[in-house]
């Protein structure tokens, strides 16, 4: 399989079907169609997903939404067919054989009305409570490359350690690792993460940060007076007042540049 080529800056759809955590309402979908459009046509061909988005009955819905976006784009057909996919697979406790994950790796086809995935990706790792499934959905991870139902295998949420060991893993079976997803933001820049972009650079793993605006609180967009609704407001209202100097310097160097805070990080 030949390299994917992505773009530097990708698109995450947590909030896609979310109503508990971002308030999700399927009256949004035309305002996110067009705001996919408007990313497509903007040169983002990385789009990031999971089979967990989506809250109760819309379980999935993101990667539905993803898919239905992708065939109703009306640009240019090789735009279109650019599109690189990133979609990661939940080690739920029944997911016990790497039939399972293959199974399951089907299901997220089925929903993005897609062939193939650019980049499939075990959500977390399950190796400090249930360390034989870890080792199932590795398996599961080489057996979906082997079919072809990925381009690519990457994995999220993984630590320095066994972020080492699974690379060694899927090296010995012939799988290049190829991308690691990791919290990485001005406010989640710990030893941890910093560990992890260490061992994705020596090693070639490509870095996707994720939350790189921490939900929303790196924005500007958000104060103590003016906060989101939901759970996130609990959060916000705790950490936002220690930010003030942070954002005050992001705000100014926006300003200096003629831009919007969030376009400082891009």
């Amino acid at each position: 399989m030949g390299p994917l080529t992505v773009s530097p800056m990708g698109f995450g759809t947590w909030a896609w079907g979310n109503q508990l955590l971002w308030g999700y309402q399927e009256a949004m979908d035309g305002d996110l169609q067009a705001t996919f459009n408007l990313a497509v046509e903007n040169g983002i061909n990385l789009f990031d997903t999971a089979d967990s988005y989506g809250t109760g009955r819309l379980n999935g819905q993101s990667e539905k939404l993803l898919g239905k976006f992708i065939q109703d784009f009306q640009g240019q057909s090789r735009v279109r067919d650019d599109i690189v996919i990133a979609t990661k697979f939940a080690p739920y406790p029944w997911r016990l054989t790497p039939g399972q994950f293959v199974k399951a790796c089907k299901s997220s086809l089925d929903r993005m009305q897609i062939e193939q995935i650019g980049i499939g990706q075990l959500h977390w790792s399950t190796a400090n409570y249930a360390p034989l499934q870890e080792m199932a959905l590795w398996d599961g991870l080489v057996a979906m490359y082997e079919k072809g139902l990925v381009r690519a295998v990457g994995v999220s949420n993984y630590g320095p350690k066994q972020l080492v060991k699974i690379h060694e893993y899927l090296k010995s079976r012939g799988v290049p690792l190829c991308s690691a997803q990791v919290q990485f933001s001005l406010l989640s820049m710990g030893n941890d993460q910093m560990e992890v972009k260490e061992i994705c650079d020596s090693l070639g793993i490509r870095l996707i940060s994720y939350s790189p605006l921490g939900l929303g609180m790196l924005t500007g967009k958000y104060s103590s007076s003016n906060l989101p609704r939901g759970p996130r407001a609990l959060l916000f209202r705790q950490i936002l007042p220690g930010l003030d100097p942070l954002l005050s310097s992001l705000r100014e160097i926006a300003q200096r540049r003629g831009k919007t805070i969030p376009q400082v990080f891009s």
